[in-house]
């Protein structure tokens, strides 16, 4: 398939308001002038001056990243995306596309933290490459309502400069429930995209499409998006589903329609690319959900991601012909559920919920409780049921317990902790490797290879995923006939640069290292913070206290060692008494100098030589935090 021969000719476009004249950008879609400096991109096989590329990483390695003003020049022939997260990892999700400075983000998304990142609460791209560059950002647009896509906004959207975002109703209304928590943020401006609408909006060179994908929210959408040289489809997270509940199948003529206009580039996501067949439909889930309805005698605890919208429409939906009352638990579940009732995309008896401490009034034979924890979190309701620390609600015998989500990676020991601890409680416990009780909202081989017939692609882009996830996608693309030059596989921070007749990322990149969220501060805790934090839990920490006569020369009783992680002091009094002794003799050698005392040089010291002790003693080497108390 040509892109030179594409045609397209969108219908007129809705009547979206621009922003603010004084932030109105200009329009940059004529050639320049025969006076405008002549500007060599480079990638491809463009000219490049002597040394540039040494001279460029040379730069890169003193200042530990790429120069954004390199990369940011304005030519006019390359179609440039750039995945600042998202890549190499499961969730996080945030990439631009940019024509001649022209700049529209797809999702902004924000990842959990894991064992490795001790203390944060989360983990959001690195948007260094945007900044000062806010006039050049037309527009978001937010593909889904899950975390992993939205949930970076309100720590973002000002940095960005406030730009309008353009999303579902049910993903609308979550960005605007959730932005309510940052009072301190702007006012957000957000247009609503109908999926079974088809009105395309224009910004600046780019004419953007949606077409409805399945995916376990409802409101999920793909995105058609028309450049000068050609269409890029970005699938979004999605399946084929053609029984699903609480949704309508995926809108295949709109993408047969897409793709038969002809695609340049398709994104698709790989998440589910390791897994051969088609990914299971919502109506097996329900199907082996009502079984284990029919044989509960006692109360039912079904667990899983609040934002499920599905499943928890499908938990109600047996609650009612079980004869059974639901009890929601955990708030971010109420919130959205709430939202999803306000817009009908869940259907709720009247009388149907109540509360948890309603429900233990009832007999368990009449209780479903839905609430958060499936993936074995600490403050999460499971995890407080599980601990005896719910104020309402315990574990009984004969309670059968549905985890209805599948792990997370990374969380597999809580999750284990949590089913044997249910389990030892007299709970029988469900979960998807017993029986199909949570279907992946992720399209598997065989839905991805439907795709690639559908769009039939010039260039391929692998996105979301874990690396082996991304390769193992890109090698569907090429069974399914897209050529291996024109398949790419980025990593965050690469510049993917697009011609009609080329694929290539560029020698430069952008930052895309870890932005951390802990408590009030974005971007404060620094990798060094980390390793801190990491040295602390694997090793503990020691304080030493010394207060120091500096009139006599001498150190003033014996120095304080606090120990914290470390041994416990009680049971190593012997490894305390010789630090202690170690310590006197590192200070009085260098009061014994007769020249002023350097004290940085002494904590120093002490660090390092009181490390050494430890290590020596019991093969950890602690974290020394020195104290010097001079009088």
């Amino acid at each position: 398939m040509n892109p030179s021969n594409f045609s397209f000719s969108p219908p007129t476009p809705p009547s979206y308001p621009r922003r603010n004249p004084h932030t109105q950008r200009p329009n940059r879609n004529n050639p320049p002038g025969k006076n405008a400096p002549m500007v060599q991109p480079h990638g491809f096989n463009a000219p490049r001056t002597p040394n540039s590329g040494a001279r460029q990483q040379n730069l890169h390695r003193q200042k530990g990243r790429s120069i954004v003003q390199n990369y940011s020049r304005d030519f006019r022939d390359v179609l440039k995306i750039v995945p600042l997260s998202g890549f190499e990892e499961v969730g996080r999700n945030m990439m631009y596309l940019e024509w001649n400075r022209n700049i529209i983000i797809i999702d902004i998304g924000l990842r959990f933290p894991e064992e490795d990142t001790p203390g944060i609460d989360f983990i959001i791209p690195n948007i260094t490459a945007l900044r000062g560059r806010e006039k050049d950002i037309l527009g978001i647009f937010i593909t889904h309502g899950h975390m992993d896509h939205m949930g970076a906004v309100p720590y973002l959207i000002a940095q960005l400069g406030n730009p309008p975002i353009f999303t579902t109703p049910l993903t609308q209304a979550m960005i605007l429930r959730r932005q309510d928590d940052f009072p301190h943020t702007p006012k957000l401006e957000v247009h609503t995209i109908r999926k079974d609408e088809r009105k395309p909006i224009h910004l600046g060179p780019f004419t953007i499409e949606a077409f409805h994908v399945n995916h376990n929210i409802p409101d999920s959408i793909g995105l058609s998006i028309a450049t000068p040289i050609g269409t890029v489809v970005h699938s979004c997270d999605f399946k084929f589903d053609f029984n699903p509940i609480g949704d309508t199948p995926a809108d295949i003529g709109r993408m047969a329609e897409i793709g038969s206009r002809g695609v340049l580039a398709l994104l698709s996501d790989s998440t589910g690319a390791e897994h051969p067949g088609h990914s299971l439909s919502e109506s097996v889930i329900m199907a082996n959900l009502e079984e284990i309805f029919k044989k509960s005698d006692g109360r039912i605890i079904a667990a899983t991601f609040s934002s499920l919208i599905g499943r928890i429409q499908q938990i109600i939906i047996l609650a009612e012909k079980y004869g059974r009352k639901v009890a929601l638990d955990g708030f971010s579940m109420k919130t959205n559920v709430e939202i999803a009732q306000n817009l009908n995309y869940i259907k709720v008896p009247k009388g149907m919920l109540i509360s948890t401490q309603e429900a233990q009034k009832l007999p368990p034979q009449k209780v479903v409780v839905m609430c958060t924890g499936a993936q074995g979190e600490e403050s999460a309701v499971l995890m407080r049921v599980a601990n005896r620390e719910h104020r309402f609600l315990t574990v009984k015998k004969n309670d059968t317990v549905i985890f209805s989500s599948s792990i997370v990676p990374g969380n597999e020991r809580q999750v284990q902790y949590l089913k044997d601890s249910l389990m030892r409680q007299g709970a029988n416990v469900y979960h998807y490797k017993m029986m199909d009780v949570h279907a992946s909202g992720h399209a598997f081989q065989e839905d991805l290879k439907l795709l690639f017939n559908i769009m039939k692609p010039k260039f391929f882009i692998p996105i979301h995923g874990q690396f082996s996830m991304l390769k193992a996608h890109a090698n569907l693309a090429e069974a399914s006939g897209v050529k291996p030059e024109n398949i790419v596989i980025p990593s965050n921070g690469n510049i993917i640069e697009i011609t009609k007749d080329k694929i290539g990322i560029s020698k430069n990149e952008v930052p895309a290292q870890y932005v951390f969220v802990d408590g009030l501060g974005i971007g404060d805790v620094k990798d060094v913070v980390i390793r801190d934090r990491q040295l602390m839990a694997k090793d503990g920490m020691v304080i030493v206290i010394t207060i120091v006569d500096t009139k006599a020369r001498m150190v003033r009783g014996e120095p304080d060692i606090i120990t914290r992680g470390f041994v416990y002091s009680r049971e190593s009094e012997a490894i305390v008494k010789e630090a202690q002794k170690r310590v006197k003799s590192i200070i009085d050698a260098h009061h014994n100098q007769n020249v002023p005392v350097n004290w940085s040089y002494v904590k120093e010291n002490l660090r390092e030589k009181l490390g050494e002790f430890f290590n020596q003693k019991t093969q950890r080497r602690p974290m020394v935090i020195p104290i010097i108390i001079e009088i």
